[in-house]
């Protein structure tokens, strides 16, 4: 079954750190440009973050510049997202998936991020 595995949520208080991890489910990783992409409740699922094939190229949302980083490892099938700073704002559910569509791969369950002030 085709399924998106994403972990690595959890509680943190304001100004602490997570590494979210997912795991697409393709054999052909290294071809395919990937994002992370957030829901909180009451609001649209909104792209965090964005990075390319070649990895030297990752797009931010204005609100997490200089706080996330994006980052794929093409041997491990695995893409990353390293947050610091964390704030109350961020606290949504996580996901990743392809970026743009380019593959029709079903959302996962997500990772839960909570940020207490």
């Amino acid at each position: 079954q085709v399924q998106l595995v994403e972990s690595g949520g959890g509680l943190v208080q304001a100004g602490g750190s997570l590494r979210l991890s997912c795991v697409p489910p393709t054999n052909i990783f290294a071809d395919i440009p990937m994002a992370w992409y957030r829901q909180s409740t009451g609001t649209w699922r909104e792209t965090v973050a964005s990075i390319h094939t070649g990895a030297s190229t990752a797009t931010y949302a204005d609100s997490v510049k200089g706080r996330f980083t994006i980052s794929r490892d093409n041997a491990k099938k695995t893409v990353y997202l390293q947050m610091d700073s964390l704030k109350p704002e961020d606290t949504a559910v996580y996901y990743c998936n392809s970026l743009g569509g380019v593959r029709s791969w079903p959302w996962g369950q997500g990772t839960q991020v909570t940020v207490s002030p």
